[in-house]
């Protein structure tokens, strides 16, 4: 596998809730989302899901109900012309000690398992510090950030610890943008 770009779910492809995206009606992409993943798809990025959904482990979802969600997501995706290679989630509240939530890499190791994805060829994109973190301590070759979503907040938050992402961007299709001209894949 080539050059991969992990992206987080809620707050860089969908509209995040503090309530948690339950079902199907609660997930809408924000404008341009679909087509900065099929950006990255034509520029010969393969993108992978990472993503903590907790609602599960808090018996607010069934998993039934968030493959629904994630069918509905790469419908769209595809409908735009772009494609999700694989999908990794952590079902676990915060509380559980898993090592699949992030800030901790847990995810992507389980997709440079299943893939043989060198981290020195791969990116993170997420709007959270813990996103950020977990692309860092993987060993991700660059780790953006997005303003959608929780980024205003995360930009501070990484700013107290010392941590300065490698792009700041208004969304991801900004971000596609600039991945696409500082990264070649092929």
């Amino acid at each position: 596998m080539g050059y991969v770009v992990f992206l987080d779910r809620d707050g860089v492809i969908n509209q995040d809730s503090p309530d948690y995206i339950k079902n199907p009606d609660e997930f809408h992409f924000i404008p341009k989302s679909p087509e900065a993943i099929a950006l990255l798809t034509r520029h010969g990025f393969d993108v992978i899901l990472i993503t903590n959904q907790s609602a599960i482990g808090r018996k607010m979802m069934d998993p039934s109900v968030l493959d629904t969600i994630f069918d509905k997501l790469k419908k769209g995706v595809a409908k735009a012309g772009g494609n999700i290679t694989d999908i990794f989630f952590c079902p676990h509240t915060p509380e559980a000690g898993c090592d699949c939530r992030k800030p901790l890499p847990g995810l992507i190791h389980q997709a440079k398992a299943a893939y043989n994805i060198d981290p020195t060829q791969s990116l993170m994109v997420g709007d959270s510090a813990k996103d950020i973190e977990c692309g860092q301590a993987a060993g991700c070759a660059k780790n953006i950030l997005v303003a959608t979503g929780n980024g205003e907040k995360a930009i501070k938050t990484l700013a107290d610890k010392g941590i300065i992402p490698d792009f700041y961007g208004k969304d991801l299709f900004e971000t596609a943008l600039w991945i696409i001209q500082h990264v070649n894949p092929l």
